[in-house]
């Protein structure tokens, strides 16, 4: 597989800090030469999922037409993901939290009880980084917004190479403004891509 990367932002709000701090991720994985392709949760209509597991057996979802059907196939092409947030109540915003959810097509489940799951995304040498943006300083108030996409996407099969939270940090675009941030950021970026690059 070629190696790609699938850059998301989960933030409702265009230009914030979100959206820079994604912007900087990317251009690392491409000074790497590794493609990359950005992606505005916002700009798709997730609808949350209902539950009826229609999925485990037709392997898509069949409940719901929607945005998630153009994201499946980039999702399957690209052996990386970046996907970042800003927090929202201790916890990813309701449209990173939809996207997630709408992830459950991939797996696979036995019929014992209770059923064991596996992921078709599994075993592929698929990377990713998490990040997530808080306007308070206190660690604490970024709540399980990390661990909110990064236990998800380990269970579908994805190493998560990276997770970090940038706080103190609010109004729209501020991030700009730190350069140390911003760099950081890049290099994080860098460094998926080299991951990937060395598997072939």
């Amino acid at each position: 597989m070629k190696q790609k990367v699938l850059c998301i932002s989960g933030s409702p709000r265009g230009g914030g800090n979100t959206d820079v701090i994604l912007a900087s991720l990317m251009r690392g994985v491409e000074e790497m030469g590794v493609e990359a392709e950005r992606v505005f949760l916002r700009e798709f209509m997730i609808q949350p999922c209902t539950g009826c597991e229609r999925c485990r057996k037709d392997k898509t979802c069949t409940r719901l037409y929607d945005g998630m059907h153009l994201l499946y196939p980039k999702i399957l092409e690209s052996t990386g993901l970046i996907l970042g947030s800003p927090t929202h109540n201790y916890n990813v915003t309701a449209l990173v939290k939809a996207f997630i959810d709408r992830l459950y097509p991939f797996f696979e489940f036995t019929e014992d009880r209770p059923r064991k799951y596996s992921s078709r995304l599994a075993d592929q040498g698929r990377k990713a980084v998490v990040f997530s943006v808080s306007e308070q300083d206190e660690m604490g108030e970024t709540g399980f917004t990390l661990e909110a996409m990064g236990y998800p996407l380990t269970a579908l099969g994805y190493e998560v190479i990276e997770d970090f939270s940038i706080t103190g940090i609010f109004d729209r675009g501020a991030v700009r403004k730190e350069v140390a941030l911003l760099n950081a950021a890049f290099e994080r970026g860098r460094r998926l891509a080299e991951i990937l690059l060395t598997m072939g």
